[in-house]
């Protein structure tokens, strides 16, 4: 096989990022935006030496899977991965992703339970665009930094496009320099908007490469003109030159420091650097997964990443104690304001890294019942397992997981400390993208 060569392929699975797979001489080749059951003309792009990377130029025979296509940007875009297929087939997908995962990496050859799934379109409740050189707000294209401007994308709400359109005018008619990657210079990098689903609250913050913005009381007018559940305007300060979007330093310029959304019956308040599930109805059925998998009644919970405190404090009110422990300071603040503001006592909430907090649960002897870790997509430290396991030895592990490779690793790690899998649950918070999240039950002994 060499490169600009075209090719006949029957595409016959995907990859983790949604490609197209199909084997042409003993040789696998990934395309985009092709659907099992797709025969196609390919034309190879690229040729290692186990696989290669090709492009569509014609589907000679679509598979049934596949349906119209409604973006206009979706072959642009690298934000959606299966715009091209019916949902169906994209739950059967992913459903077989974390099955594949459990079985080769973590060893287990279990089936999961169904996928529990929602709506597909405008779920998300919060965007981070970036900005190009003419002020345009869009996502960057797939593997790449080159923005695609995007006026309205259907995964999120509708009232974001106004937004960002006032944004873009106010950019344009006050000559607003935009950043540079390559040379660290210019103001607006990104641009953050956060919905409350439930409260309809609304929280919109420039990320800038200084300390502060001028024309800001013009922003902050037009801003409100648009849109009266506009409740938080701020500034992220980010100066370093990083591709991480968010700096650590935040401050309001109208309104409250926080919106208020509603989960699992709690009032949820969320500062910008809150983390909180993208996908609110999506994130409330999760949880409610994992209340079920936990067990709190009358029982200790500890929650590893607990973030803003939701999945624990969603429990407080049948478990005997809940502490949380979560490494952003300004999370905890929201999470021991959230415990207040919604009448729970019963919860403690500790600043610091998973793994040394956990020790030092440990060190106090506070014997826990069930422990919850929800951690990034690097998923738990070996460190924290051997924590978990020896030193507060609970009786259940419940592990939200947004990667199902580090959470197949894990479960592996877990039982060989003694916790064996007992049932896991795919969750798709994230439809049209290839990301998946997952409940499992681990159990001791």
């Amino acid at each position: 096989m060499q490169k600009n060569q075209e090719i006949i392929l029957e595409i016959t699975d995907y990859t983790a990022e949604g490609s197209g797979v199909g084997k042409y001489e003993g040789m696998a080749v990934f395309v985009p935006e092709t659907a099992v059951g797709d025969t196609i003309k390919a034309l190879i792009l690229k040729v290692k030496k186990a696989y290669a990377f090709g492009k569509v130029l014609e589907i000679i025979k679509p598979s049934s899977n596949r349906c119209s296509c409604d973006c206009g940007v979706f072959s642009k875009c690298g934000g959606c991965a299966f715009r091209h297929i019916n949902y169906e087939a994209e739950k059967t997908f992913k459903e077989n992703k974390v099955y594949e995962a459990v079985k080769r990496i973590g060893g287990v050859d279990m089936k999961p339970q169904p996928i529990i799934y929602d709506k597909d379109l405008r779920y998300r409740n919060k965007v981070q665009y970036p900005v190009n050189f003419d002020g345009k707000a869009g996502f960057y294209a797939f593997h790449s930094h080159r923005i695609v401007p995007i006026n309205d994308c259907l995964l999120q709400p509708i009232e974001f496009k106004g937004i960002i359109s006032v944004i873009e005018n106010w950019i344009k008619k006050n000559s607003i320099s935009v950043y540079n990657e390559e040379n660290g210079k210019g103001l607006i990098r990104h641009i953050f908007i956060r919905k409350a689903e439930k409260t309809n609250e609304i929280m919109v913050a420039l990320v800038i490469n200084s300390d502060d913005i001028s024309q800001k009381d013009e922003l902050i007018n037009e801003l409100l003109k648009e849109n009266s559940n506009i409740k938080s305007i701020g500034l992220n300060i980010n100066k370093n030159r990083t591709n991480v979007i968010l700096g650590n330093l935040s401050k309001t310029i109208y309104g409250e420091d926080y919106i208020v959304d509603i989960l699992c019956g709690i009032k949820v308040r969320l500062s910008l650097l809150s983390f909180y599930q993208v996908n609110r109805d999506m994130a409330e059925k999760l949880y409610n997964k994992a209340r079920e998998y936990a067990k709190p009644e009358n029982k200790t919970v500890l929650d590893l990443y607990c973030g803003a405190g939701t999945i624990g404090l969603s429990m407080a009110r049948e478990a005997k104690k809940v502490i949380g422990v979560e490494i952003i300071p300004e999370a905890v603040k929201d999470a021991e304001f959230n415990a207040k503001n919604n009448g729970i006592k019963n919860a403690r909430f500790i600043c610091g890294d998973a793994a040394k907090a956990a020790e030092k649960l440990a060190e106090e002897n506070i014997k826990t019942d069930v422990v919850i870790v929800d951690p990034p997509r690097k998923g738990c430290s070996e460190e924290l397992i051997k924590t978990i396991a020896y030193k507060f030895s609970p009786d259940r592990v419940v592990y939200v997981s947004c990667d199902p490779a580090t959470l197949a690793r894990d479960i592996k790690l877990f039982s060989e400390n003694g916790y064996k899998l007992i049932e896991y649950t795919p969750a798709d918070l994230f439809p049209r993208t290839s990301h998946v999240e997952t409940a499992a039950l681990l159990i001791k002994g």
